[in-house]
């Protein structure tokens, strides 16, 4: 039963007028919606609808202000009236719709006679044969509407005007519309699960970054900021949710329809990306203090069974960690936190509601893991960090999107060790942000963090922003700036700039400003260049550089780092590709004064050792660049860890071993120095190392596991892992107990999987031994949720088809998000060709394996060896199919191609990866053709490396194996 809100008799009857105007065209507009779906373009001046063009063959020059992916600047959105139904039962065709009104203030700052307002996908109702009419705010004549007609390309809604706008008025656009509830995880959308065996569905919403278009006709670009007055009519078994607090909600009937009218209060002057709706029957848990109300809604039995607790409990610390972080108090009056069955990103900082995957929100203290306490925390601060930094100010354009996420990224690991300061989260931005975005950024395919406007134009160049150099190399690169500025400084900068900007839209520069003001105020602090000079070095342009340090000398060099050095090189930087970089480093343990390389060469630098002196450079990875070492210093780092690994911070053994394997693939260092850096491993027992050496190490598996080194490697793995494995047996009292230590939680599971894999004697046993008792009584599961994954897909992997049967029965009816996601990620590792085909095939299957997930699963079955060339084989024949229905928009798309080929390394693979680029030109590759590109260039640069490294790794591993 939805929640009633009750209002007073005068505000109630108010509504009802209100509404009743509103809502007797909305009712009419509910007609069978399949007879016009597909109407979406009119010619120019006749007022018709004609079905999408065929795309020409021939490159397209923009002529017409309508031709531009751009809106013009010549108005201005104050704000907005929108009300909307959605129809949460399909029409007597079979589909789902929504209608709705929406009703645009905007004022004229240049003369034109062109209203250019973006719409896709919606059925407009007309008005005296146009599809909106238009009033004045004031006593002044308002141009007569000439024509008006619908653009799909550029998804616009134009309307031309028989004489022009007066520059400084103010004008109201009204348009009525109908859309499809469709399940495409775009705009305003469609979400469905099973409560108890009935169907439930959800009317849902996600606008980033160009969806708000497919909802309602508006000026949908970040920098058209509005307030938004919204109105929902849903049924009274719901509950209806927006970014602003309700402000009332009035039982009233429509057409014998017993309906309710929910009212809420304005938002706060936002972009159109962040606007938000919900219509469900989901419930909430609440937490009420001061006057900030933080609400977590999910399913019922989600919040019955207590999985929203976790997220309610740690929201407000994290909340009130960034009004002090930042200065500033939380913007709003509210924090709605919903977790939706079917969401296409991870999440999405809508302001003031915020939408997750369930598993990104939900977690059950007795049947989570905890690596899902870690997301579940991340992902909040990471989005609970934009409400500021992104919805508060917000960039101009999306070429700029690396300051919204970069940011966002960086600084969810410091809400994230406020929430749960035992964890020393902090350290694990190595791992999940600076080494992920290396490997990207080292290819010639890359590309700077801020890209020109010119170069980010029309939905699918937008989505492909939302890559791993907008994230991860945004984090690393500003907490680079953090470091060498202090972090009183950055935040100090941060306030200034968020409290000049509040409710408006900035460019990367203005934060520029405000850091530089802050360095100023700083008695001290000196820093060689100005901050514009050093940043624009590592924004500007792409890649990162590779220092080297000859210690016999002092002499200093930096040069851009490539994966593949022969490749060619074909964007020009302004800046030659330097950097200014600020390098910390220690000297037998002892920190030293951070030295800035500020030129291509520097003779004289401080960094000398000689006898058993050692130097190690970029202490705790604070800067965004590989260290490479004179052979004596390495020898010597190599000694050290040998013999005292922990005279070394965890995060500087983890990036020894991390720039050593990459500088070996980039031949600036040989082959079997890198390997060597892993001799070590059997003594280390912490995570992050390990975690770094097993990244590291998979790339060999990939390049050899269908070869013969593999069997060599496998051997030398198991010596090295063997200890580890033996330590975890010793300390969990024979698997009996999990390890206290949140980093050792996770190394257990990494131990357990390499011993599994590498055939350590005991481990397969135990993973068939726990596997079977619970398929004899699937309703007692005694695997302990953080060993579940492992656990699944290893026993998964050594049975056939009857352990694959049941882990599918078991997926099917788990209530809890995160164990249907393990599941759902173990059937990939089966190593039974019919039962992966079949599993390819039920990615295509909504009924089987849900949207969001489909592109998801066939990475991980990709991920199997066994399954990679099926995967591939798959994709290629399903293209157009799997491009239609997830390559125009999907944040996750681009993983796909990645994911499918990253085993590539023959000239076979080569060659066939050509050719899908080449057959599917017509079709397009959407958000995945950069990751395309990149496919390509680490294919070509993996079978050089195969080539020049095979008999040297096969010769290394069997003599240290023995």
């Amino acid at each position: 039963m939805g929640k009633v809100y009750y209002v007073s008799k005068n505000v109630g009857l108010g509504m009802l007028v209100l509404a009743g105007s509103a809502l007797v065209t909305i009712v009419a507009l509910s007609i069978a919606y399949h007879k016009e779906r597909a109407k979406n373009q009119g010619k120019p001046g006749d007022g018709s609808d004609t079905s999408t063009p065929t795309p020409p063959t021939t490159p397209f020059t923009p002529k017409e202000p309508w031709d531009y992916y751009r809106l013009p600047d010549a108005l201005i959105p104050h704000s907005y009236n929108v009300v909307l139904r959605p129809w949460l039962e399909p029409n007597a065709d079979g589909i789902y719709i929504f209608t709705g009104r929406s009703a645009v203030v905007f004022r004229c700052v240049k003369k034109t006679n062109l209203i250019i307002i973006h719409s896709n996908k919606l059925n407009l109702t007309t008005f005296l044969g146009h599809h909106a009419k238009l009033e004045g705010l004031g006593e002044f004549t308002v141009p007569e509407i000439q024509r008006t007609w619908l653009v799909v390309k550029t998804t616009y809604l134009v309307i031309q005007l028989q004489s022009s706008l007066t520059v400084g008025r103010s004008y109201k656009l009204h348009t009525e519309f109908k859309g499809e509830l469709a399940d495409d995880l775009e705009g305003f959308y469609r979400s469905e699960y099973m409560d108890n065996g009935v169907k439930k569905v959800v009317a849902t919403s996600q606008m980033q970054a160009t969806y708000a278009r497919k909802t309602f006709p508006c000026f949908d670009e970040p920098a058209m900021k509005a307030i938004f007055n919204v109105t929902i009519i849903h049924t009274r078994d719901t509950v209806a949710l927006s970014n602003g607090k309700e402000k009332g909600s009035s039982d009233i009937e429509i057409d014998d329809r017993p309906v309710t009218v929910t009212t809420f209060e304005p938002t706060e002057r936002m972009s159109t990306y962040l606007l938000a709706f919900i219509v469900s029957d989901f419930i909430c848990i609440q937490s009420n203090q001061g006057n900030l109300l933080v609400r977590i809604w999910a399913q019922r039995k989600a919040i019955a069974d207590g999985q929203g607790d976790y997220a309610l409990n740690v929201t407000r610390p994290i909340l009130q960690f960034y009004e002090r972080y930042y200065n500033t108090t939380y913007p709003l009056s509210k924090s709605d936190q919903v977790a939706l069955p079917d969401f296409n990103a991870g999440a999405m900082e809508n302001w003031g509601l915020v939408t997750y995957r369930e598993t990104a929100l939900l977690y059950d203290p007795m049947l989570s893991s905890t690596g899902n306490k870690e997301r579940v925390t991340t992902v909040i601060s990471h989005e609970l960090a934009h409400m500021w930094f992104g919805n508060l100010v917000t960039v101009r354009w999306w070429n700029d999107l690396w300051l919204n996420e970069g940011f966002a990224s960086y600084v969810e690991y410091l809400g994230a060790d406020h929430a749960e300061p035992t964890w020393d989260i902090k350290d694990h931005i190595i791992l999940y942000d600076i080494q992920k975005v290396f490997a990207v950024d080292a290819l010639v395919s890359s590309h700077p963090l801020s890209r020109r406007e010119e170069e980010v134009n029309n939905p699918a160049e937008i989505s492909e922003m939302f890559n791993t150099i907008s994230y991860n190399k945004g984090a690393a690169v500003l907490r680079m700036l953090s470091e060498f500025l202090t972090e009183p400084v950055f935040a100090k900068g941060l306030s200034s700039y968020l409290n000049t900007f509040a409710f408006g839209n900035t460019v990367y520069t203005d934060l520029w400003d405000h850091l530089q003001k802050a360095v100023e105020d700083t008695p001290g602090l000196n820093i060689p260049h100005s901050i514009h000079d050093i940043m624009n070095h590592w924004t500007l342009q792409m890649g990162f550089p590779v220092v080297t340090i000859d210690t016999r000398t002092g002499n200093v060099t930096q040069k851009h780092f490539l994966l593949d050095p022969e490749s060619k090189l074909d964007r020009p930087s302004q800046f030659n590709y330097t950097w200014f970089v600020p390098i910390k480093w220690m000297k037998n343990g002892v920190q030293q004064q951070q030295y800035w390389l500020l030129k291509k060469t520097d003779t004289r630098s401080p960094m000398t050792a000689s006898g058993e002196e050692w130097l190690l450079a970029n202490t705790n990875v604070s800067g965004y660049f590989r260290v490479n070492y004179d052979l004596e210093n390495w020898d010597r780092l190599l000694s050290l860890l040998e013999t005292n690994h922990q005279a070394l911070s965890v995060i500087n053994r983890a990036q020894i071993m991390d720039d050593a394997f990459n500088l070996a693939r980039a031949k600036i260092i040989s082959t079997t120095l890198a390997l060597k850096t892993t001799k070590y491993l059997s003594k280390e027992r912490n995570y992050i190392p390990w975690e770094s050496a097993l990244r590291n190490l998979n790339y060999y598996i990939l390049m050899f596991e269908r070869t013969e080194v593999y069997g060599a490697l496998q051997a030398y793995l198991k010596k090295q892992v063997k200890p580890l494995f033996e330590y975890f047996k010793t300390l969990t009292d024979t698997w009996t107990k999990i390890p206290t230590g949140h980093t050792e939680q996770y190394n257990q599971i990494n131990a357990m999987w390499l011993a599994c894999k590498v055939g350590v004697e005991g481990c397969r046993e135990l993973i068939k031994s726990w596997y079977s008792q619970w398929m004899m009584n699937p309703s007692l599961n005694l695997i302990h949720p953080n060993l579940k994954g492992t656990v699944y897909c290893l026993a998964i992997a050594f049975g056939d088809v009857e352990e694959w049967d049941f882990a599918w029965g078991m997926f099917q009816n788990a209530t809890l998000a995160s164990e249907a996601s393990r599941l759902r990620s173990a059937m990939a590792c089966t190593k039974t060709p019919w039962l992966l085909n079949r599993y390819l095939e039920y990615t295509l299957d909504p009924t089987k394996i849900r949207k969001q997930d489909a592109t998801s699963t066939i990475q991980t079955i990709a991920g199997n060896v066994v399954g990679m060339p099926l995967a591939w084989n798959f994709v290629r024949a399903k293209w157009s199919y799997i491009f239609q229905q997830y390559g125009s928009g999907s944040f996750s798309f681009s993983g796909l191609i990645s994911g499918v080929t990253k085993r590539f390394s023959t000239e076979f693979e080569l060659q066939e990866l050509k050719k899908f680029k080449e057959d599917n030109l017509h079709a397009g590759f959407g958000s995945a053709t950069l990751a395309l590109e990149q496919a390509i260039e680490k294919t070509t640069a993996n079978m050089k490396w195969v080539t020049e490294n095979k008999a040297e790794v096969l010769k290394w591993c069997t003599e240290e194996a023995r």
